[in-house]
């Protein structure tokens, strides 16, 4: 993508006996330049094919504020309270009971949720809570522990059925949702946001822990 340097980047999968999975992204540089790795992962905790996609499932996000954003989904550099609004997901909240609320501009901008959210605790020191999904009929949750700032709340906006998948379901709007631990985006633009640079002799690293279970 034209940054400085050359990157050598690592992505580790450790799985354990206690159902957790550990991705760890790792990078150096020998010349000045940006990296803010993340992973991608869709998922619903409903099961493939549920009636209302992943719109049922419960979202917990310990975060008291996150980064609004403009007409191209860019964060605009504020960090905004979710406080009263409907991005309050620090109580366990239903992924689509708010996510039409047009009197929202936010939602409307990114046709339901699609902005990073500033997790609660101090990043970069040991995985702390960054959301938890559970789904009400079956028990299952997941849990995500991450050393980063931010995660990003992606609710499957822009799936559109032309995706199928392994089991010949078709993807539709809202059939899967994205949690992605990183840093804020857009924070080499933002000087107000933590800092993505990573000099020679540095360590880029990014830990992020999955864990299943089922809630009794």
């Amino acid at each position: 993508e034209g940054y400085p340097g050359t990157l050598t980047a690592t992505a580790t999968y450790a799985l354990d006996e206690q159902d957790q999975l550990t991705i760890t992204y790792g990078a150096t540089t020998d010349k000045p330049t940006i990296v803010n790795m993340t992973n991608h992962a869709l998922f619903n905790v409903a099961g493939e094919g549920s009636s209302d996609g992943a719109m049922g499932n419960v979202l917990t996000i310990p975060a008291d504020g996150y980064t609004p954003v403009d007409a191209h989904l860019i964060p605009t550099g504020e960090i905004a309270p979710v406080d009263g609004t409907p991005f309050d997901f620090r109580k366990p909240t239903a992924v689509g009971e708010r996510i039409r609320d047009a009197r929202d501009p936010q939602l409307v901008l990114g046709r339901g949720y699609d902005h990073n959210y500033v997790l609660n605790g101090k990043a970069g020191g040991a995985p702390r809570l960054a959301a938890r999904l559970a789904d009400p009929k079956s028990g299952r949750v997941l849990e995500i522990l991450s050393t980063e700032p931010g995660i990003q709340f992606y609710a499957g906006n822009f799936l559109d059925g032309t995706w199928v998948g392994k089991s010949g379901k078709i993807y539709r709007q809202g059939d899967g949702i994205a949690l992605e631990p990183q840093h804020f985006p857009d924070a080499p633009n933002k000087p107000q946001f933590a800092s993505v640079r990573l000099d020679p002799g540095q360590t880029y690293r990014n830990v992020m822990v999955f864990k299943v279970g089922v809630a009794k």
